[in-house]
């Protein structure tokens, strides 16, 4: 969700499942502005009777983090799952939309029950993305582990 459509607006975000066994996710956001300042916090939620803190709540200066990723294993961890679908590849300034395409919901599945084994349940990853000092979107992904 987009909280200034004169600067950001979500063109579109899809899931879609090509066959049985492959799906991916696709979402492009239109920036209107040049982008210099980016702070994202995020937070992974797990469903106990509601969604509930579990783990991590941190944010983070994401132009920094670009070239530092050592620096935050947890942010690292995230942006792993994205990096080879993207064109967040780069430090401030952005003067491009954004966009994630074809990301494939194994390398989800891949990350989240491989590389870091979550327990099964159903958990929500809230971000909220300030751009040039203004609180620009509000991102939730929902992810079930069974």
């Amino acid at each position: 969700m987009t909280m200034d459509k004169n600067f950001t607006e979500f063109e579109y975000c899809i899931l879609k499942a090509k066959n049985r066994t492959y799906k991916y996710i696709s979402g492009k956001i239109k920036l209107y502005e040049v982008i210099n300042k980016v702070k994202v916090n995020f937070g992974l939620y797990k469903r106990f009777n509601g969604y509930k803190p579990f783990l991590y709540n941190q944010t983070l200066d994401a132009c920094y983090f670009i070239n530092h990723q050592k620096g935050n294993p947890v942010a690292k961890y995230l942006y792993d799952i994205i990096k080879g679908n993207t064109n967040i590849n780069h430090t401030c300034p952005y003067n491009h939309d954004v966009v994630v395409e074809k990301l494939s919901t194994e390398i989800i599945n891949h990350h989240i029950t491989k590389v870091l084994s979550f327990p099964d349940g159903d958990y929500m990853l809230n971000t909220h993305w300030v751009l040039n000092g203004i609180l620009s979107a509000k991102v939730q992904v929902y992810v079930s582990l069974s």
